[in-house]
């Protein structure tokens, strides 16, 4: 059968995919085009396996708040590089995963992985017809829920690459967000001194301990310059003990007594964190190429 332009051009709208493809695919098929499809379905989904051991660094953080804001979620979806998270493929599909997440509660990121979404596909499988679509890995890598029926939630978007979710008790929706902006500033890593883990207090001892020693101070002062170093620290690293962002003079404690507010808990994502991101220096691999040449 004659493979024409039209027949090409069908295709093309059909899948989504590049001319000489789509008349490769017809050319096997015999110009067969539900054949062709399946095929170009099936080796799309082939090329998606082998992408998803590619790191995925980039993405977006989706923050989705129930009406009442009672209820929240917060979704990280990554891919390879910026300019697929502009894109409207894959911004519609992390909306869609993380509209999923608010009304299903799932608890865990395999069990958001496997719900089903409108269009009838799981969100994994549906992340693999994107990869092979658009040819980076994409990975659906965290979420998390929210729920405070006595209280509210607020959050903040900072673009798209670091999101917050607070839980709080009282104050106002603008206090809310508030907190959520500082947090994104600021990194907290917990709400307060007592949340901090003994474990990291004691690395903290032993470090400030050893520097301290080097000055050759008698071990009571020793003991007071560490004492003071680790309340330093934890004012630094706890949402309560850190200066407000908008109003160094007071800490985030201070503001919230001063407006009945208590912040019970929060969450900070920011896009890639703690993924390895391969480096590579091309003027090196040149030069490596030319010496093997």
């Amino acid at each position: 059968m004659a493979i024409t332009a039209a027949l090409v051009k069908e295709l093309r709208e059909r899948t989504s995919s590049g001319m000489m493809e789509c008349k490769k695919a017809l050319v096997e098929t015999d110009g067969d085009i539900e054949a062709a499809i399946e095929l170009m379905r099936k080796s799309g989904m082939a090329k998606a396996d082998k992408k998803t051991s590619r790191t995925a660094a980039e993405g977006a953080i989706v923050i989705k708040v129930s009406d009442d804001a009672k209820q929240a979620v917060m979704v990280e979806v990554n891919c390879e590089t910026d300019f697929v998270t502009k894109g409207e493929d894959f911004q519609n599909f992390a909306n869609v995963v993380a509209d999923v997440a608010l009304s299903k509660k799932p608890s865990n990121i395999d069990e958001l992985q496997q719900m089903v979404l409108d269009s009838g596909d799981t969100v994994l499988d549906t992340s693999k017809k994107l990869i092979a679509k658009i040819g980076e890995n994409i990975n659906v890598r965290r979420n998390i829920n929210f729920a405070n029926e006595n209280g509210h939630i607020a959050s903040y978007l900072h673009g798209s690459r670091i999101g917050v979710v607070v839980d709080l008790t009282g104050g106002t929706e603008e206090l809310g967000k508030d907190i959520a902006m500082h947090i994104a500033a600021s990194k907290p890593i917990c709400v307060s001194a007592d949340n901090v883990s003994p474990e990291l207090i004691e690395k903290e001892k032993e470090i400030f301990s050893a520097q301290a020693a080097e000055s050759g101070k008698p071990p009571e002062i020793i003991e007071k310059m560490v004492s003071g170093r680790i309340n330093k620290y934890l004012k630094e690293i706890t949402l309560l003990g850190q200066p407000f962002v908008k109003d160094p003079d007071k800490t985030v404690e201070q503001l919230l007594k001063e407006a009945g507010c208590t912040v019970n808990q929060f969450t900070r994502f920011e896009v890639g964190e703690g993924i390895e991101k391969k480096t590579e220096n091309f003027a090196d691999e040149v030069m490596a190429q030319v010496k093997g040449s």
